[in-house]
């Protein structure tokens, strides 16, 4: 595992993003690398999640977005995709207490209805119990694609010009943001990516694009506190222009 800082410097405390979004990647290589089924790397990420969590809340990060299951993550063995449900069903039962404790909302992102049944009653039910808390809002991208959601917004940008609600030339930034997934919630300031794999993979198209890129190496089962706090201090030395000078 790379090493991080355990303590944050107080520059990077001053420029805490308000919005972080993660793309968990290297489940696979880090059990294939230990000789152990992929289930076990999905096992030991949901760890690296309840730390993060936990780092975020922590220096005052406002919402984070994680990539838990992609639009392209149906097509894996049936076998894999049973098993990453029966785990998210768990850590949304499991995690109610410690997500509480935490001050921690709940939000999820992407086409749930594609979840099976089980795990749709439960995200209901803990986001419920989570409702009333006021800190950190994670959202889960669950069943998630990019294009998916720029397609939907388009479709119900349509349908309201079909219905004369809305006039073309109103179609602008702000209007397709509003029917967009994460609509209530301001683009993501910090992109992280771990694994070291340097593409999207149709993650928040529209919303990253003036985010800030930070890519690791480290697989996301090796992703702790240290690691993510790396990433703020990189976040910490960028210049962001929005396009100026």
């Amino acid at each position: 595992m790379s090493s991080g800082p355990s303590h944050l410097s107080p520059q990077a405390r001053a420029t805490i993003p308000a919005h972080v979004a993660i793309i968990m990647d290297g489940n696979g290589r880090w059990a294939k690398q230990r000789r152990l089924p992929r289930v076990e790397g999905h096992r030991h990420g949901v760890e690296s999640v309840r730390a993060v969590v936990r780092a975020a809340g922590e220096v005052g990060v406002k919402y984070l977005t994680l990539y838990a299951f992609s639009v392209e993550n149906w097509n894996r063995p049936k076998d894999e995709v049973d098993t990453l449900m029966n785990y998210l069903f768990r850590f949304l039962k499991n995690e109610i207490g410690e997500l509480n404790k935490n001050n921690v909302r709940l939000d999820a992102i992407g086409q749930i209805y594609r979840l099976p049944e089980f795990v749709q009653d439960q995200l209901k039910k803990t986001k419920a119990a989570l409702a009333n808390n006021n800190g950190l809002t994670l959202i889960l991208a669950l069943s998630y694609g990019g294009r998916a959601e720029i397609v939907e917004a388009v479709r119900g940008i349509a349908q309201k010009i079909k219905e004369g609600r809305v006039e073309p030339a109103e179609i602008n930034d702000q209007l397709i943001s509003e029917h967009l997934y994460t609509r209530h919630y301001p683009d993501p300031d910090l992109l992280i990516r771990t694994s070291g794999e340097m593409r999207l993979s149709n993650f928040l198209l529209w919303q990253i694009s003036y985010a800030e890129l930070v890519v690791t190496s480290t697989l996301w089962p090796d992703f702790r506190k240290p690691q993510f706090f790396e990433a703020l201090e990189e976040y910490t030395r960028r210049h962001r222009r929005f396009g100026l000078v």
